[in-house]
């Protein structure tokens, strides 16, 4: 089967609450549903934080600038998107927020805004980075291997990761965010793949999506395990500084892997996007239909996908296009061939996530081998260390 042609659009976003923000170059735009069931769209033009100069725009340097100019713009519409979900909701300012306003003014919002911003860095740095190091630091005190332990810090980091992916997933607000999640990269795959932005066409698309927010964070944890094994000095204050330090590195070159993947389409880059799009299944759920016309409208806000389907693949948007399948069980079909093109280029080797299962699933039953068989050489030492002891007293006795 021929893969399907796929072109890079540029746009890019990220689930709110309740909706979606969908991003073109400077411009964004909001996308929420309202609790009244309808649709309040907000367009920010111009919304980049951070000054783009030829410096910001070097490589590695530019994938620190764009993460946190995202990660601003992203907290700020994620605050629009709940303030549209308090809306008609009348209740009166605490004494906490009475002092803000008294003492900020029309500042407030940028106040809090950067107050979010710096707990939610601390945070992740504390639960990602300093935790698992102050748990090897402790097992220093056991365990003298300099390298041992650095493989140690590297497992545990990659664990909390991933449980705190999953355990963050349970909650229910969490599981329609990641449903809005799916929504916004339909999207995108739709226009990528050539189709007209209907919603039948963005729901047999697929929610998984090489330049993705998730698959960025993997390869900062990836990144991160290597870059700190080299990390060598007795100081253990140092060490965490040098970690520290190490962080706008390691997120510049994650940058540039999802930037590479995103815009070339080949087995190396394919390949290479796997442990992204395998965590995405998790990140990333299907989305409800009218989840599905609130990312459109987002998208059609600041992207003219029309234009970029004529420009692209030469196809020019009729009304007979537009027209909603009648049918659903066509549409399943639709979406059911389309989900082959996630796999077909890799199916003569075998789908690399699976087998990266089964290698994980063999590593785990040869440890389970290993430990019961490490149990049994502790209680045979103690049983030989309890039968030297009871031989000395038996020879004192006598």
């Amino acid at each position: 089967m021929a893969k399907r042609k796929q072109c890079y659009s540029g746009i890019g976003g990220q689930a709110v609450l309740e909706g979606i923000m969908m991003r073109n170059g400077d411009n964004s735009a909001v996308a929420v549903r309202k609790a009244d069931g309808t649709i309040c769209v907000e367009k920010m033009e111009g919304q980049r934080t951070l000054p783009k100069n030829a410096f910001t725009n070097l490589p590695f340097v530019r994938g620190v600038v764009n993460f946190i100019d995202s990660m601003m713009v992203g907290v700020k519409c994620l605050n629009y998107s709940a303030d549209l979900g308090l809306e008609g909701i009348e209740e009166e300012p605490g004494r906490f927020e009475r002092w803000l306003n008294r003492h900020f003014g029309s500042k407030v919002n940028d106040i809090i805004l950067s107050v979010t911003m710096i707990i939610a860095v601390v945070f992740s740095v504390g639960l990602f980075i300093v935790l698992p190091y102050a748990i090897s630091a402790v097992m220093g005190i056991w365990i003298y291997d300099k390298f041992i332990l650095s493989i140690a810090e590297a497992v545990m980091r990659f664990f909390i990761f991933i449980g705190y992916v999953l355990v963050v997933g349970q909650l229910d607000d969490i599981k329609r965010l990641y449903m809005y999640h799916g929504a916004e990269h339909k999207c995108i795959d739709c226009i990528e793949k050539g189709r007209p932005l209907t919603v039948s066409d963005v729901m047999r698309s697929s929610r998984l999506h090489p330049r993705c927010g998730t698959s960025f964070l993997l390869y900062v944890m990836l990144i991160s395990c290597v870059l700190f094994f080299f990390i060598n000095v007795d100081n253990p204050i140092l060490r965490l500084v040098l970690r520290l330090c190490l962080v706008p590195v390691i997120a510049g070159i994650a940058y540039e892997i999802i930037r590479l993947a995103g815009r070339h389409d080949n087995f190396f880059t394919r390949l290479m996007s796997k442990p992204g799009l395998a965590l995405q299944k998790i990140t990333t759920r299907e989305p409800e239909r009218e989840m599905v016309e609130v990312a459109i409208k987002a998208v059609e806000a600041v992207f003219d996908w029309k234009a970029f389907l004529k420009e692209k693949y030469g196809y020019e948007v009729t009304e007979e296009w537009l027209r909603e399948p009648e049918d659903e069980s066509d549409e399943e079909s639709d979406r059911e061939a389309d989900e082959s093109d996630v796999t077909d280029e890799t199916s003569v080797l075998g789908t690399v996530s699976e087998r990266v299962e089964d290698a994980l699933e063999s590593i785990e039953d040869r440890f389970e081998e290993i430990g019961e068989k490490l149990e049994d050489f502790v209680d045979k030492a103690e049983e030989a260390v309890e039968e030297v002891f009871k031989r000395d007293k038996d020879e004192e006795n006598v």
